[in-house]
């Protein structure tokens, strides 16, 4: 499928829930903070997450935790201002659970993440002649930690949650582009004016992502790549709402996972 002076596409990667499994991490350090911050009265389920991301705009867990725990006392009959919560409280609640308490080692749920895709798969996509990044509202410490610690990656392509504001937002989107076509070392000599452009997320956060991207630069193809995380593929009545949900948002085509878009793949969707 590789073409001699041109990419045929570029793709750009969420990270959580696309190339690491964070439902037992970011997910599980969520309901902990919830949980914390409403005196062990609320632990908010998968599916209590679900819902508050099919909004599409928690992206930002340390938000998403703060807004549960809002919603939790509204339910109680208080207001958000009878609440008074301190947003850095939440931060460093969370962070102690989901990095460590440990400043200077990650010993937290970060440790346990089980990876969902492998570094070969990269490899087949380079060898392809298409070039990839990560765009991921992950900090800049936790993704690096996954990309170059646990995958191997050589200073990869990365905007994070402190470089562009948060999803669906696409700053970010364009930021990784413009990363990924000004590499030094890119293996392709020209790429051309506007190669399609595939984003590959879980959340309808990252589908509508894609749209705003589509709506400030309709000159390119921008294809929105759904992938179902592991925790909604337990049953296949998760899985069809899930999927339905990613569809609804923006999806092209929704995956069981992500090394299902190879090369072959993708040369269909554009």
């Amino acid at each position: 499928m590789s073409q001699e002076n041109s990419t045929p596409a570029i793709i750009v990667f969420d990270i959580d829930g696309v190339i690491r499994d964070v439902s037992g991490s970011y997910r599980r350090a969520l309901a902990d903070t919830v949980e914390q911050f409403t005196a062990q009265a609320y632990r908010p389920s998968a599916d209590d997450i679900d819902r508050l991301k099919s909004e599409g705009i928690w992206n930002n867990d340390w938000e998403g935790s703060q807004e549960l725990i809002y919603r939790y006392f509204e339910a109680q009959g208080q207001s958000r201002e009878q609440v008074k919560l301190d947003y850095n409280s939440i931060v460093d609640f969370f962070q102690s659970r989901y990095r460590g308490s440990d400043p200077n080692n990650l010993t937290g749920y970060i440790c346990d993440e089980p990876l969902l895709l492998e570094s070969s798969y990269l490899n087949k996509l380079t060898e392809a002649g298409i070039l990839w990044g990560f765009f991921s509202g992950a900090t800049r410490a936790s993704a690096t930690y996954v990309l170059q610690q646990r995958l191997s990656l050589k200073s990869p392509v990365l905007i994070a949650m402190e470089d562009a504001p948060g999803k669906p937002d696409p700053t970010g989107l364009f930021s990784t582009l413009k990363l990924l076509e000004n590499v030094v070392d890119n293996p392709v000599d020209n790429i051309n004016n506007s190669p399609p452009v595939i984003y590959v997320g879980d959340t309808v956060a990252d589908m509508y992502t894609v749209e705003k991207a589509r709506n400030l630069e309709s000159n390119r193809t921008w294809i929105a790549v759904g992938v179902l995380p592991p925790h909604v593929q337990e049953t296949a009545q998760k899985r069809e709402a899930y999927t339905e949900s990613l569809k609804k948002a923006g999806a092209t085509i929704v995956l069981g996972n992500v090394e299902e878009l190879t090369p072959e793949k993708i040369q269909e969707l554009i």
